[in-house]
């Protein structure tokens, strides 16, 4: 264990200089403004989502650096045992998890309410990283070595599935695909899982609940029930595009200010940035995500370990997925799955998620030479 926090290759300031500190200022900018966007969804108001968004990047900005300094080893060394951890966690939330909207996710810690399936997004990222680490490149499309992924991806999506949380089951599975793909699989296995998959569209329909199907709907049409289950997204387009392109101002929109937009402080809060701060505004934000997903595919091209590339190109990958689908969710592009915008969403389970993702990225960074077998 002493030589996952070792210092032998490096001394302490070496590996402080080694850090990505682009990649921390851009994650600053971000969190930054998530503290502006949350304040604002409180109608100016320094009030209990504000004070605890503040308080959980804090908390969780300094784990991103604390995990930084663990050595890569550690996480792939671990990468099961955390896998198995957290599946544990996704199994007894079914027997002792909370219950609110409808769905069974979270488990009360007494200190903070921890939604299990938002963990298991990355660690299934960091366990096929592990697999597939030890797998040579010729044998990854075997048929024997593609039965420990499916399982792996398999067992937790259905448990998601089971709370309901359609959303976060497909981010998983979309997540250990990403991994699966820079492994090595060949094309042509993708295309024939995509083709199985269109075909069982029809079965996994008749699976959904029914909240579930009326999202379908919604989607392909909101106006067939413009106060009832279409009211989200058409208030989301409306503030999107009342926004313009410089925006109506910082705390002047009228969607957001009036309660005419449901959620704006998680899985909506990109509508509220958009309605104040306009095209333009809205085009920097995904910039500062461009430029994160970047950094940390720049970390994959220079890391050494084979395991520090995979979790890296996977991670950063499936970051952009996230933010993708959050964004296309509030546009009316895709239908409303319950995807937060990673860390500007209001979301314990989600920020820490994706600072566990930041803090192996940057693991990889500073322990860069460090080999992995």
């Amino acid at each position: 264990m002493a030589d996952f926090f070792s210092q032998k290759s490096t001394g302490f300031r070496d590996k402080i200089l080694k850090l990505d500190f682009q990649l921390i200022f851009l994650i600053l900018i971000l969190g930054i403004v998530s503290f502006f966007a949350m304040y604002s969804s409180e109608r100016g108001n320094f009030d209990y989502y504000t004070k605890s968004h503040i308080f959980r990047f804090s908390i969780f900005f300094s784990l991103f650096i604390f995990l930084a300094f663990i050595n890569i080893k550690f996480w792939h060394h671990t990468a099961y045992v955390f896998y198995f951890i957290v599946l544990l966690l996704l199994i007894a939330v079914n027997f002792f998890g909370i219950t609110a909207s409808g769905s069974q996710r979270w488990i009360d810690l007494v200190f903070f309410n921890l939604q299990p399936s938002e963990l298991m997004k990355i660690s299934v990222i960091i366990l096929l990283s592990r697999y597939y680490n030890k797998i040579p490149y010729n044998d990854v499309n075997r048929i024997k070595f593609m039965f420990i992924p499916l399982l792996a991806l398999f067992i937790p999506f259905s448990l998601v599935i089971v709370q309901p949380d359609l959303g976060t089951a497909v981010l998983i599975i979309i997540g250990g695909l990403t991994v699966v793909w820079f492994s090595g699989f060949k094309i042509k296995y993708f295309a024939f899982s995509s083709v199985m998959f269109v075909c069982l569209i029809p079965v996994v329909i008749a699976f959904l609940k029914p909240y579930q199907k009326l999202r379908i709907l919604t989607f392909l049409n909101p106006e067939r029930d413009p106060l009832g289950a279409g009211y989200q997204i058409i208030q989301s387009k409306i503030a999107v595009g009342s926004g313009g392109l410089f925006g109506k101002g910082y705390l002047q929109g009228s969607q957001s200010y009036l309660d005419y937009l449901p959620e704006k402080h998680t899985d909506f809060i990109f509508t509220l940035f958009s309605e104040e701060f306009g095209f333009a505004g809205s085009t920097i934000l995904l910039l500062v995500y461009i430029l994160i997903i970047y950094r940390i595919f720049l970390i994959g091209l220079t890391t050494k370990s084979n395991f520090g590339k995979m979790f890296c190109f996977g991670f950063a990958s499936a970051f952009f997925i996230y933010v993708v689908i959050n964004m296309a969710m509030v546009l009316g592009m895709l239908p409303i799955v319950g995807a937060p915008l990673p860390i500007m969403s209001y979301g314990g389970s989600s920020m820490l998620s994706i600072m566990i993702g930041l803090g192996v990225a940057m693991s990889c960074k500073v322990h860069d030479k460090e080999e992995v077998v």
